[in-house]
């Protein structure tokens, strides 16, 4: 995470992005680019108030996947494999110039904050509540957050 902070809300994330659009380095070192991190990212935010193109089976959603979350509340964090897409997400964008998916990430969380409309299942988890899904989306940047590394401006 070369240090630094770890997102703890989602008014952290968008300090996160600020950050990092304003440095002159940044890179992700995972398996995937940092273009394709932040359009996940930004997947993940959109699905949970447009719906989720495959959701797990709902026995699935209401053991395994609620478990899951009830364990990441506690925990305070989540982790998860940083290279496995949404289940039957639209392909992530690979191309160098990651500052278009920053917006998009940015737009999604502006989104989530000001939406109240009725929220989508998470499509492990199963149906969360505003919070819940907040919650979820901190831990879900945070995590990935591990693998992005930010070279500091002069």
């Amino acid at each position: 995470m070369a240090d630094q902070p770890r997102v703890q809300s989602l008014d952290d994330a968008l300090r996160w992005l600020d950050k990092l659009e304003r440095t002159p380095a940044a890179k992700a070192t995972g398996a995937w680019p940092l273009t394709a991190v932040l359009d996940h990212l930004a997947q993940s935010i959109e699905m949970s108030m447009d719906g989720f193109p495959q959701p797990k089976p709902e026995l699935f959603q209401k053991t395994a996947g609620s478990a899951a979350f009830k364990y990441f509340k506690w925990r305070g964090k989540m982790s998860h494999g940083l290279d496995e897409p949404i289940p039957g997400a639209p392909g992530l964008a690979a191309g160098a110039d990651w500052k278009p998916a920053a917006v998009r990430l940015r737009r999604a969380i502006t989104r989530f904050n000001g939406y109240s409309g009725p929220f989508k299942p998470h499509f492990a988890y199963g149906p969360l509540e505003k919070g819940d899904y907040a919650l979820a989306h901190t831990f879900h940047i945070a995590n990935h957050q591990e693998e992005i590394l930010v070279t500091p401006g002069s």
